[in-house]
């Protein structure tokens, strides 16, 4: 099956997937595809010999044709499951069309407590005791999708912001590819 990546910073998460799941002869990374033509992870992707696309949504003339655009991209790629690797925008009605229960997403905190773009940041301030790592499903909410898996961390007393991100990200590298593994067999 071809999968296809979408990153908007570092790749990190990207990285892990590819390389924990190269043993799966089935899976096949096609693409990495970026909406900040700056990011990391597109480097990544040209080190690991992953084929990379960037392209802004500010170069479109509406949020329709850049989702038209990507859904092309998808058809080029012949995708038939996308992984949302740190993705930092909403997936847009075309794609979740395209692909219903086949957008897969990690978000870093234990959903549904604190979905959105700063997950980690919003449970370092609330004092909880616990966050942790969610992988879903996409649909059309923000963060609201199927839970498939979710992993606990626990916030140390004393514990930094950037502490916590890191054992949130070594969580994210272990649970993600698990998660993408189990599903895509199951699916199969």
């Amino acid at each position: 099956m071809n999968i296809a990546v979408f990153a908007s910073g570092s790749g990190s998460n990207f990285q892990a997937l590819v390389e924990a799941c190269r043993d799966q002869n089935d899976f096949n990374f096609v693409l990495l595809f970026s909406d900040y033509p700056q990011a990391y992870a597109l480097e990544r992707a040209n080190k690991l010999g992953i084929p990379s696309l960037a392209a802004s949504p500010k170069d479109f003339n509406s949020r329709d044709e850049y989702e038209e655009f990507l859904l092309r991209k998808m058809e080029d790629y012949q995708v038939d499951y996308i992984l949302l690797a740190g993705y930092m925008r909403i997936i847009g009605q075309d794609l979740l069309e395209a692909y219903p229960d086949r957008i897969l997403n990690i978000h870093p905190s234990l959903l549904p407590a604190f979905p959105g773009r700063h997950g980690i940041a919003d449970a370092y301030r609330a004092g909880v005791k616990e966050t942790g790592v969610t992988v879903h499903l996409v649909d059309q909410g923000i963060d609201t999708g199927r839970i498939l898996k979710q992993a606990k961390v626990l916030i140390e007393q004393g514990e930094t912001l950037a502490d916590l991100e890191e054992k949130i990200h070594q969580v994210e590298h272990q649970l993600y590819p698990q998660v993408v593994k189990e599903y895509l067999k199951g699916v199969e």
